[in-house]
């Protein structure tokens, strides 16, 4: 009997998974000794959405952007009659041999999926698929024949470093929280992802809660807690509701509540949803939100394997490194070591964002290339333009040009560029990407979300932005570049926490990197991007139009004359530059220079 499994991630959902789940579900009804039906998290390809998976005994299939008209097609030939679809839905295909082939089998075939593992597998909502993948193994293991000191000594023998951003070593971090006395101590997850562009703490939550679950109370055994937090952004509903149904699973099993399996340790935890502030990604911060207090920074020392939340000892991970340990429990440190490099061992996952043609998720060794990561897992530059940089580490990375694509990502060669690695967030962006507006959108965004304690962060980015403001509209100064890099030192040494530290560092990289882009802005009056309305002129390829109407039909301000059927002409005086002609103009006429 098949087996068909549905994406049923945001990502498949926004793209209308749930209409194609819902007609596969009535055909599975009229044929129930035909097929199963079940569905699962984000698989990875969230460019080629909804996803439909034809599993059989030794062979697995994956159709891409299926509606419930071809859902017909596909249950049809392929459930009923065994018939392979060979068309531009066919995305992947694993023969029994191992054979794969398919538009975009490379996307998976190049991965080491070890936090993913499970995602795109099974049923999240499901704690006996789970089972059935070797979950809560690893913990059993915790429970019955390991110490808290050898499990302390396992995760740091893996060379495991946080996964959020930091690459603070995990089984050092857990050996302070042990060390710390008290009471009462905590394990905290951080699920506040924020960066623009990320979305692999999400997915994992949607696809494979019980592997963070997994990670947090293992955890706790190894540093002495009873209770923990799992701190998700209110955005992220879906996720946050797979995590209840997970808990609720869990307690019922006995993984989680009083003597569980038997061992006599206690443990439980809740959620509690964030309000959407992007400070709160900050571990002190987050604590104050979880206290009931306004999101904001506390000094550090004491550090919050000592004082943490409610000032008792506490151990802070984000949800990529609790989804980690379960695996290196029960398959030991060596075979974590066993990918990555000697400093960044293990793997890690990258949310695929921007100009790239297969947006997504992917999971590859640590010291990938940026190279392979764009070009070979994520297709290369959509509409074959050319590659210029990638934004990484979120509002507070950095830009790494196109000509250091050789750079390994891991948490040696990242920090050298000028960037950071982040929890795993990656922008792609073409040659029509204007670097200074890059910059503004970044900096507009921490100012926003600075919350206000420290003075060179609150005033500090302001300025910085106000600045960048000024040179996007042509009307920046020559000793502007010098303000900027001024201020950026400043702000970095003077702001308390990694918010504020970390702000200044998409406008250091573009300046950097791109600080020709800058000068042609404030000498010239030009932005090369062509990206900058106010630096823009709009104007009709005369070889190109074909006198369609469209564009002055819809211009808002009538700035566009011209008859049916002949060339149209742009009034430079009149033209408010919002780019409806651009958007509106089905045969690429209207230029910018």
């Amino acid at each position: 009997m098949k087996k068909i499994v549905v994406g049923m991630g945001t990502c498949g959902l926004s793209a209308g998974a749930q209409a194609t789940y819902d007609r596969l579900e009535e055909l599975a009804r009229e044929h129930p000794d035909a097929c199963v039906l079940a569905r699962t998290g984000c698989i990875g390809m969230c460019y080629r959405e909804p996803l439909v998976e034809i599993r059989e005994d030794d062979r697995r299939v994956i159709y891409g952007g299926v509606t419930p008209e071809s859902a017909d097609e596909i249950f049809r030939k392929h459930v009923l009659d065994g018939l392979v679809i060979e068309d531009d839905n066919l995305v992947y295909s694993c023969g029994p041999r191992g054979e794969t082939s398919g538009a975009e089998c490379g996307f998976l075939d190049l991965q080491e999926r070890i936090v993913l593992r499970n995602c795109g597998m099974i049923d999240p909502e499901s704690i006996g698929d789970y089972e059935e993948a070797g979950g809560y193994e690893g913990l059993r293991k915790a429970l019955t024949s390991m110490t808290p000191e050898e499990i302390i000594g396992v995760i740091k023998a893996s060379g495991l470093r946080g996964r959020g951003g930091a690459g603070f070593p995990t089984g050092l971090k857990w050996s302070f929280a042990a060390s710390s006395k008290g009471d009462q101590k905590y394990v905290v997850c951080n699920a506040d992802e924020g960066d623009p562009g990320a979305f692999m703490d999400r997915s994992v939550l949607e696809g494979d809660p019980h592997s963070v679950l997994e990670g947090m109370i293992i955890c706790g055994k190894a540093i002495g807690a009873s209770f923990g937090y799992v701190y998700c952004r209110a955005e992220y509903p879906l996720a946050i509701r797979r995590l209840q149904i997970a808990i609720s699973a869990a307690r019922e099993k006995g993984y989680l509540g009083r003597d569980i399996l038997g061992s006599g340790f206690d443990f439980d935890l809740k959620i509690k949803q964030g309000a959407g502030a992007f400070v709160c990604g900050e571990e002190t911060a987050l604590f104050a939100s979880i206290e009931g207090e306004r999101g904001m920074p506390r000094i550090r020392p004491p550090f919050p394997a000592e004082k943490g939340l409610w000032r008792k000892p506490t151990n802070n991970n984000n949800v990529e490194t609790y989804a980690n340990v379960p695996w290196i429990i029960i398959n030991g440190p060596e075979a974590f070591t066993a990918h990555g490099t000697e400093k960044s061992p293990g793997t890690k996952v990258f949310a695929l964002a921007g100009k790239v043609v297969h947006g997504g998720l992917a999971e590859v060794p640590m010291g990938t290339s940026i190279e392979e990561l764009v070009f070979r897992i994520g297709g290369g530059i959509k509409q074959g333009k050319q590659f210029k940089a990638v934004q990484m580490g979120g509002p507070s990375g950095g830009c790494i040009p196109a000509s250091m694509k050789d750079t390994p990502v891991d948490f040696e060669s990242i920090p050298a560029t000028g960037a950071i690695m982040g929890s795993g967030g990656m922008v792609v962006m073409d040659e029509d990407t204007c670097m200074v507006e890059i910059a503004r959108f970044f900096l507009d965004f921490t100012q926003k979300e600075s919350c206000g304690k420290c003075t060179f962060c609150r005033i500090g980015t302001l300025r910085m932005l106000e600045i960048l403001e000024r040179i996007t509209r042509g009307e920046g100064v020559p000793e502007d570049i010098e303000k900027l890099e001024k201020l950026s030192v400043q702000i970095k040494e003077a702001s308390l926490c990694g918010l504020g530290q970390t702000a200044p560092n998409p406008v250091q990289t573009t300046i950097r990197y791109y600080i020709d882009e800058y000068r042609a802005h404030i000498f010239d009056g030009k932005c090369p991007a062509g990206e900058c309305q106010a630096l823009v002129e709009f104007s009709i390829d005369p070889e190109k139009c074909v006198g369609c109407t469209l564009c002055a039909k819809n211009c808002p301000v009538n700035a566009i004359s011209g008859k049916v059927k002949e060339v149209h002409v742009i009034n430079g005086e009149t033209c408010v530059k919002c780019g409806k002609c651009i958007t509106s103009c089905n045969f690429g006429a209207v230029v910018t220079r």
